[in-house]
């Protein structure tokens, strides 16, 4: 595969990561996000289904040649399940699991016909409960279950759908806890390879995902985490704040 690509969710974090790797093979690649990057894009909000739908139109008519759709948008707050407001669950919900429906069937739309890769970007935290993050490893499980029935209803239409699951990452988003540093500790000493992550090295997996390299690989769920899934999950029920998968 080696036509054009989109990011959603590609303004930052392990979203902007994917976009270099993409660019880095000579796609064309273009973003949406809720806040357009400075080098343009198309400002989208993914819970809205008529938005996502009319993003796909442009950029399809756009770049005729796409072949690759990369979901990297998410949120997340960290919350005691018994404290969890209706708002919050509707916003980690709405963005991590309604956001991933709309983009999927989007994708799907825009691809049959002409084959190509959907890569979705999931959770370690959708394997395992991890304490005050109950509405984001339900959304992130929700994601990994529509990433496999995506993979089962499009492979007829030659569209692989696979989703890659990150363990902790060093982006912008969760700046503010890793420069705690008995919070980066906790994690590095739960992670064998005992590193934090950059978002390159989630990117170029998403990046791997949507080239011939691939072509053999749909439904399949990848941890890219460090190993972190293999000791669990630190607890991070200690305030409400951000996070990105």
């Amino acid at each position: 595969m080696s036509g054009a690509a989109i990011v959603v969710g590609g303004a930052s974090g392990i979203g902007a990561a994917c976009v270099e790797a993409l660019a880095a093979t000579g796609r064309t690649v273009a973003v949406a996000d809720l806040a357009v990057p400075a080098g343009g894009g198309v400002e989208l909000d993914v819970r809205d289904a008529e938005a996502v739908a009319s993003c796909f139109d442009r950029i399809l008519a756009e770049h005729p040649d796409l072949d690759t759709v990369v979901d990297a948008a998410g949120t997340g707050r960290v919350t005691g399940l018994p404290d969890i407001s209706p708002s919050e669950w509707e916003l980690v919900r709405s963005v991590n699991l309604d956001g991933a429906f709309n983009v999927l069937q989007a994708a799907g739309r825009a691809l049959v016909g002409r084959g190509g890769s959907i890569v979705l970007l999931s959770s370690i935290d959708a394997l395992a409960p991890v304490s005050g993050l109950a509405h984001y490893c339900a959304a992130k499980a929700g994601l990994e279950s529509l990433a496999r029935s995506g993979a089962v209803e499009l492979g007829a239409s030659g569209i692989r759908v696979n989703a890659v699951a990150p363990g902790v990452v060093r982006t912008p988003l969760v700046a503010a806890q890793l420069d705690r540093p008995e919070i980066a500790a906790a994690f590095v000493e739960r992670t064998p390879l005992g590193r934090i992550a950059a978002p390159e090295d989630i990117a170029d997996v998403v990046a791997f995902l949507a080239s011939d390299r691939a072509r053999w690989i749909t439904g399949a769920t990848i941890p890219v985490d460090g190993g972190l899934r293999l000791l669990g999950h630190p607890n991070l029920q200690v305030r409400n704040t951000d996070k990105e998968s």
